[in-house]
């Protein structure tokens, strides 16, 4: 699995590798004389540089499995909601709702949850309480992306932010193509992604699973029914 810096985060990190060059360069020219405050502050400087820099990973993955059919975890992190519901903004029908939380230390970038064509997109303003409540999926800050299969269903997909998270970044557009190993998104620091799955989806995953975006199936579709 190859593992690189996301393009959401690399003039962050040109950024914030400059100010942190400026707070420790003149520590190591004129307080040599007390060494132990520029150790002390270039080692909290790395820590800080690896960590954000550890949130702006972005691995490449390949799905082990089958793509036919199947739902793969759109984000790394714990499933949080696995219900019953109805979907009011553009399915409009009772489905099963399938979230992920996502922490402030898992991978960021979203992934699309099937193979198919994008149909639907559209950015809601909203609030900025925490992503694993269950009324955040309607009045936080979101993203909404609804893709058709091949077969003909359609999945809903929706980037949540959360109290920390400020961004949602979302790439996917009406007409393009879909496809497991691709992004569709970023969220910056922690936040949620809820998928809608049509009733009769196989789930492959419970409360509280872990799950890796772009290789953890959460369930098979059955157009047939």
């Amino acid at each position: 699995m190859r593992v690189k810096i996301h393009r959401e985060g690399t003039n962050i990190l040109i950024i914030l590798m400059a100010v942190l060059l400026l707070i420790n360069l003149p520590l190591w020219i004129w307080c040599l004389d007390i060494i132990w405050l520029p150790i002390t502050v270039l080692v909290i400087s790395t820590i800080f540089y690896l960590l954000v820099a550890n949130f702006f990973r972005s691995p490449h993955r390949d799905f082990p499995g089958n793509p036919e059919n199947a739902v793969v975890a759109s984000a790394d992190g714990k499933v949080v909601a696995l219900e019953e519901v109805y979907e009011p903004e553009y399915l409009k029908c009772r489905c099963i709702q399938l979230s992920v939380f996502m922490s402030p230390l898992n991978v960021h970038a979203n992934w699309f949850p099937v193979d198919g064509e994008v149909i639907y997109y559209k950015h809601h303003s909203g609030r900025f309480m925490a992503a694993y409540l269950p009324k955040s999926s309607v009045e936080n800050e979101r993203s909404t992306v609804v893709i058709r299969t091949p077969e003909g269903q359609e999945i809903l997909m929706r980037q949540i932010a959360g109290a920390m998270a400020r961004r949602i970044v979302t790439y996917a557009r009406p007409g393009d193509e879909a496809a497991i190993e691709d992004h569709m998104g970023f969220i910056k620091l922690g936040s949620r992604v809820d998928l809608f799955l049509p009733l009769g989806t196989d789930i492959l995953v419970k409360l509280g699973d872990a799950t890796i975006g772009g290789v953890t199936q959460v369930g098979l579709l059955h157009p047939a029914r």
